[in-house]
């Protein structure tokens, strides 16, 4: 697999996105030191997205990393640049393809641990664990975990040297100077990267077009308080699985109401069994199962759980819909969203809110009071980022189209006159010299559909696609020795307005009945011939051609 080169250069270092530009999710960057024919790989999160109602029964998407599996002899390793499922969700899934060493810190270990055992990985993945602020070398690249705030513990920056240039990789990040856990943004230390000089800053684009600074996770703790104090009836809070943060606020907040706190979800359960490992959520007492949600006082118990996206089998969403086994909420109840809706879940969400409406429950999400802080900067972080780092040139990153045209045109209006906006596929020379898109790779995208990964774009979900429209029609036409009919041609539908049958079947069998004897003998033509009809039939009745599927036997 070699990339499409359109120029040369004896030495460079090259940016090489396959997942995370131009849309939400699926992070994968790949950074290429050394000459054209023999570059050495970094890659920087491995992601997955979630399945869209376009892709039906299709559970996770991911990257297609094939191009960099051919080079895997020159790739030193993946780093993790933080927890969330969009930076390593994909790492047991493709992993095998890669056979690389993974670097990161100890709770984003945690995470992929769980994820290694369920996949049957366990042990066979060497994962490297180091602290936050960690220095280390990985063939021609000298790297450093540098300490942000996001909505996750240990999330970190990536500062990457070589002797081409020196680039600072954000991940995810926000300024957030008074966080409820972890050590904070280290402007320190992000202020001396910058004094040594950051050729390219490649950086987080979420929030780009929103003026201001993203509020505290201080401040978002305190209005839970309030709001908790407040509730008369149970209080349920719905958030991200892997916001500690937000988990630890709640639980504050129960413990300060006299409160017992039930958990539900095992996504949520894992997240903070790891965080226990790791030193975080020690005062949180004893957590409660979904079992013992019933016994107890309405102004007695906090449930917190899963769903805050509006997943189908989520807690929240069962329970909005009156059919959780063990959880049940009642008028003078209280359900806090504590989250942001990712763009493409507005109507899950908004289906779960309705039903929740339904059962006449007190429903608070972040459009209604601040009971939720993104994780990602707004322009002012941004603004405050640039001046610390005082990059030569940016790369907006982890956004779609419109975000990182925001970002590109809030970075030119702040003095940053080299901006490139990034497509998943394309190289872009970062050093020496200004940027430079040089390059293009093959990428794509890889759909998780049930236990197998099967091809995006020509998989099977374009056929399911295809069905959900205009419906199947499965004919069976049975021959004897003399190519003549054994038995009646038999056809069922599914999908199809009801009536429409008969001419269908008449059409099959009037195919069959035109068909001269010689040419029965072939089935694969007599099939085609009949399938033919067949559309042609449904197209003139309905006005719509379905999937048509013939079989010939012969007896």
């Amino acid at each position: 697999m070699n990339a499409r080169r359109r120029g040369q250069s004896p030495h460079e270092l090259v940016f090489l996105p396959l997942g995370g530009t131009g849309e939400i999710g699926m992070n994968c960057y790949c950074y290429g030191s050394g000459p054209t024919d023999a570059r050495h790989w970094l890659m920087v999160d491995l992601g997955v997205k979630f399945g869209e109602e376009s892709d039906p029964g299709i559970d996770v998407i991911l990257p297609d990393v094939g191009y960099i599996a051919a080079e895997k002899s020159r790739l030193h390793g993946l780093v993790l640049t933080h927890a969330h499922e969009d930076h390593l969700g994909a790492v047991a899934w493709l992993w095998p393809q890669l056979q690389c060493p993974v670097y990161c810190t100890p709770f984003a270990a945690q995470i992929l641990a769980l994820k290694l055992k369920e996949a049957g990985l366990d042990g066979e993945v060497p994962v490297k664990v180091l602290p936050v602020g960690s220095k280390f070398t990985l063939g021609p690249f000298a790297l450093e975990f540098v300490s942000v705030t996001h909505s996750t513990p240990e999330p970190t920056a990536l500062f990457i040297e070589t002797k081409e240039g020196r680039v600072l990789h954000t991940g995810d990040w926000k300024i957030d100077r008074t966080p409820v856990l972890g050590q904070g943004m280290d402007e320190k230390r992000l202020r001396e990267i910058g004094a040594r000089g950051v050729d390219v800053l490649i950086c987080d684009s979420t929030n780009a077009l929103r003026g201001g600074h993203s509020p505290s996770e201080a401040e978002v703790a305190r209005r839970i308080m309030a709001l908790v104090r407040q509730a008369q009836g149970r209080v349920a809070v719905t958030t991200f699985a892997s916001h500690v943060e937000r988990i630890a606020t709640a639980i504050r907040a129960a413990r300060a109401t006299g409160r017992e706190v039930v958990i539900a979800g095992r996504a949520m359960r894992n997240t903070i069994e790891a965080a226990r490992a790791c030193g975080m959520l020690t005062d949180s007492g004893r957590l409660l199962d979904e079992e013992e949600f019933g016994y107890l006082p309405p102004d007695k118990v906090m449930l917190l759980c899963t769903g805050s996206q509006g997943e189908p089998r989520a807690a929240i969403a069962r329970i909005a819909e009156d059919q959780h086994q063990h959880v049940a909420l009642e008028p003078g109840d209280t359900v806090i969203f504590s989250s942001r809706t990712i763009p493409g879940n507005e109507k899950e969400v908004g289906c779960v809110l309705n039903n929740l409406a339904r059962l006449d429950v007190e429903v608070i999400t972040g459009e209604d009071d601040l009971v939720h802080s993104s994780g990602h900067p707004r322009q002012a972080e941004l603004a405050l980022l640039y001046e610390w780092v005082r990059p030569r040139a940016l790369i907006p990153m982890h956004g779609e189209p419109r975000h990182l045209r925001g970002h590109r045109n809030f970075a030119t209006s702040q003095g940053i006159s080299d901006v490139a906006i990034p497509r998943d596929g394309h190289i872009l020379r970062l050093a020496p010299g200004p940027l430079e898109e040089i390059d293009e790779a093959p990428f794509g995208r890889l759909h998780v559909d049930g236990r197998l990964i099967v091809p995006g774009e020509d998989g099977p979900a374009r056929q399911r696609r295809k069905l959900a429209y205009v419906g199947v029609v499965f004919v069976s036409v049975v021959l004897n020795a003399r190519h003549d009919l054994a038995a009646p041609v038999e056809l069922q539908s599914d999908g199809l307005p009801m009536g429409l049958e008969g001419d269908l079947l008449e059409a099959a069998e009037t195919a069959f009945g035109s068909t001269p004897k010689p040419r029965r003998k072939d089935r694969a033509a007599l099939a085609e011939t009949i399938r033919t009809s067949v559309r042609r039939a449904a197209d003139l009745a309905w006005g719509k051609k379905p999937i048509v599927k013939v079989a010939v036997t012969e007896v």
